[in-house]
């Protein structure tokens, strides 16, 4: 299993991150997948309704919500459909 990172992305990727992609990487498939499945019982533990923001999540979500209250956006309401 070969992971595909988006440039955009990379400079948002933490040196945790990156050495454990490096590390999943040099297992074989087999043991790749069960790597994956602990990982994903640790996310579901840490966050079982998937309701936390990560804290790039939570400044991507104020930014939003600034430009909201600023009148950035047009409701839907606004719009003759």
């Amino acid at each position: 299993m070969e992971i595909f990172i988006n440039r955009m992305e990379v400079e948002n990727v933490t040196q945790v991150i990156q050495e454990s992609v490096r590390m999943l990487e040099m297992l074989p498939e087999s043991e790749q997948e069960l790597a994956s499945q602990l990982i994903k019982r640790l996310v579901i533990a840490w966050d079982p309704d998937f309701t936390k923001l990560t804290p790039e999540e939570r400044q991507r979500l104020e930014a939003a919500e600034q430009r909201i209250d600023n009148g950035e956006y047009v409701k839907d309401c606004d719009i003759e459909w």
